[in-house]
């Protein structure tokens, strides 16, 4: 639900620490590589994406139960990739953003009216919006992906804070995005987005250079979802890529396909985009105004690359109510006893009445199944309910944690317990690669 008000703008110039802070930290949630950050929009808490792809602050995801004032809007008309068709939408200027610490008395917004953008039923928290640009450009921002913490302070001269485990690298900037050079499979390096808002290593634009039609070192698949709705392509991997001084190889890379450009100003010679699968593998600080990337690996650095190996998306559609019997136990139990009790005798019959516990639980549904993977072949559908998975109740996961699960060790068997049409059916499958 939105209200609308009028303000006075104060004048002050983005985000801004209180005065006599020079750092703030605060803890964000990570969510199949992506970075989901608390914000306050003029006093209503939100969860927006942390995303250095946009240069423009983009609110989508409000439900009739959230309850959100914005400030002087307009009416226009804005487009992203993957769409060739304008979307309705607000620009609402003078509002109150909070990030940490950090505050912006004089945010500009864009207000997107689309029940086809719920980032919330796929990633499985709630996602209201997307930042990027207009918190980078005020401050050095480090995040700490192995601790799930962000480090913003005000600017100083990185360079001269050397690091000896670190790589300082350059940033190019095109409107306002930040870029950085790759060395693809020893290529010439290519420009890439750095893009935190993308949960895979790579998108990469150029597929004849990576992509064998004769070895079908690919395969078709859906890769996400956009302002613009969902982007279908191909997913590989690349032998090596040199990110500074450091190199990784067999990565993971996604071709799209059919995205429009028409009427979009892209950077000339961009490659494609570097997104959280690889970025989440250091502690990154990135720098927009010293235009500068600090990489030091973190933890995750060493681990393999890998793609869903059930060839499933899975999305929370709509939720439905659960009796579980509770454990009993001992403690505070009121005890009945039926029939006469004579202390003498050790015939006492003691009744115990079972225990339940009423909730509401979210429905995990089927969004996508890849064609020819492993459920696939089990003969799981779009559209079919999961209700457990491996013995255990869908609901005593979180979202993510079912994605990861179907990123284990080739060869591990996945039962799936699940209805369609009301029907209850079982089948188990294997993870296995495609390639």
């Amino acid at each position: 639900m939105f209200f609308f008000g009028n303000f006075i703008a104060i004048s002050q110039e983005g985000f801004l620490l209180p005065k006599g802070k020079k750092v703030d930290r605060f803890s964000f949630k990570s969510i199949n590589n992506l970075i989901v950050v608390p914000i306050e929009l003029n006093g209503s808490k939100l969860s927006f994406l942390l995303d250095t792809g946009v240069d423009k602050t983009v609110l989508f995801g409000v439900t009739q139960e959230d309850s959100v004032e914005i400030k002087n809007a307009e009416k226009i008309k804005i487009r992203g990739l993957g769409s060739q068709e304008s979307k309705e939408a607000l620009r609402s200027f003078n509002n109150t953003l909070k990030l940490g610490d950090a505050v912006d008395v004089n945010h500009t917004l864009y207000v997107v009216f689309d029940e086809m953008i719920d980032f919330s039923k796929y990633m499985g928290v709630p996602i209201h919006g997307i930042i990027g640009y207009e918190y980078f450009k005020n401050f050095e921002v480090s995040i700490q992906y192995s601790a799930s913490k962000i480090v913003a302070r005000n600017f100083r001269d990185i360079a001269k804070k050397p690091c000896r485990k670190c790589d300082l690298l350059p940033l190019d900037f095109f409107k306002n995005k930040p870029y950085i050079y790759l060395d693809i499979e020893g290529e010439k390096p290519v420009s890439m987005l750095i893009d935190s808002g993308s949960s895979d290593a790579l998108w990469l634009f150029d597929s004849e250079k990576h992509i064998d039609e004769t070895a079908i070192n690919y395969f078709e698949d859906f890769l996400g979802y956009t302002l613009s709705g969902a982007i279908y392509g191909k997913r590989s991997r690349v032998s090596s890529v040199v990110i500074g001084k450091f190199t990784f190889e067999e990565v993971t890379a996604a071709f799209p396909e059919d995205i429009s450009y028409d009427g979009i100003e892209l950077k000339e010679e961009r490659g494609g985009s570097i997104g959280g699968a690889l970025l989440s593998r250091f502690n990154t600080t990135i720098d927009y105004r010293n235009k500068c990337l600090v990489l030091k690996r973190n933890r995750k650095y060493k681990k393999p690359f890998d793609y869903d190996l059930s060839g499933l998306t899975l999305m929370y559609d709509g939720s439905y109510r659960v009796k579980e019997l509770q454990d009993v136990k001992s403690e505070g139990l009121s005890i009945a006893f039926s029939g006469k009790h004579n202390s003498s005798t050790s015939n006492t019959t003691i009744r115990i009445d079972p225990l339940y516990q009423l909730f509401t639980a979210p429905k995990v549904v089927i969004a996508e199944v890849r064609e020819d993977s492993a459920a696939d072949l089990a003969g799981l559908k779009v559209g079919d309910a999961l209700i457990k998975i491996n013995g255990s109740f869908s609901y005593n996961y979180e979202l993510y944690e079912l994605n990861a699960l179907f990123r284990q060790e080739v060869g591990k068997k996945i039962k799936i317990e699940y209805e369609r049409d009301n029907e209850l059916l079982k089948t188990s499958f294997k993870l296995k690669r495609k390639f």
